[in-house]
């Protein structure tokens, strides 16, 4: 378990960097714990200041990890000075390289039709060894009791022991918690757009970007219906917000510790 994290607007995030998390991961499969990562930037965060459930299970998360650079640099405002950005793709690849060591195996779930494939298509290319245990695209709409079964049944009969979620937040955080216990893997991990990146559907915003904090500002001008709201909503109330809570004007308690 992740020793260290920091209270923002209630979420418990983990103080972290990629060579923490990887281990962390490596740690619950020598174990045999089974645990959920959040992959959390500025909407993770604003979407849990609107639920008590979302803001629960993320706080009954194995890890939060720090994705997007507001995180990292509130995390340093805190002390935290070793924390870096835990980015969804970036956990993604790292898991994947560090797997060749160890024998992990991957399963992954979610995407639209035919992301998932082509998603472990081209990362076996990219990690000649690399072992995919499945991949499962579910339909858009809820699944029936009987079909979430089946598909929790082939996912479980894999063995897998990384189990990769991209049903974008907060479905996937709803999903992963729902299902921890019935899904045998090890760690489930809510990675969202990770898949279209990596699958080749999506470009990803050029690193210095991405390290500036302007990532944001590149997706929203390539997908301006869909992310106008996220952005230009979210992004200015979590400034507001974080500075009443920098400034000790309002408190965010979180919400139950982790197990």
């Amino acid at each position: 378990m992740v020793d260290q994290s920091f209270n923002l607007l209630g979420v418990q995030v983990s103080a972290i960097n990629m060579s923490i998390a990887i281990q962390q991961l490596a740690d619950w499969i020598t174990s045999g714990d089974r645990r959920y990562v959040c992959v959390t930037g500025v909407h993770g965060i604003m979407e849990s200041y609107r639920s008590p459930r979302l803001l629960a299970i993320h706080n009954q998360a194995g890890m939060v990890t720090p994705d997007g650079m507001p995180l990292v640099w509130f995390s340093h405002l805190k002390g935290y000075l070793f924390v870096q950005r835990v980015y969804g793709p970036d956990l993604l690849l790292a898991a994947c390289k560090e797997s060749l060591k160890h024998g992990w195996t991957h399963f992954f779930y979610g995407g639209a039709p035919g992301v998932a494939e082509r998603l472990a298509e081209r990362l076996s290319a990219r990690f000649p060894g690399l072992r995919i245990a499945g991949t499962e695209t579910p339909p858009f709409r809820p699944l029936t009791p009987e079909e979430d079964r089946i598909a929790v049944e082939r996912i479980n009969a894999t063995g897998a022991n990384l189990l990769w979620v991209g049903l974008g937040t907060p479905k996937q955080e709803y999903w992963m918690a729902e299902h921890l216990g019935r899904i045998r893997a090890n760690v489930m991990l809510g990675v969202g757009a990770a898949f279209d990146f990596h699958a080749g559907l999506k470009p990803q915003a050029p690193h210095w970007m991405q390290k500036s904090g302007l990532e944001w500002l590149f997706r929203l001008i390539n997908e301006p219906k869909r992310l106008w709201k996220r952005y230009l909503v979210n992004n200015p109330l979590f400034i507001w917000l974080t500075m009443l809570q920098l400034l000790g004007l309002k408190s965010f308690p979180p919400g139950p510790p982790r197990p």
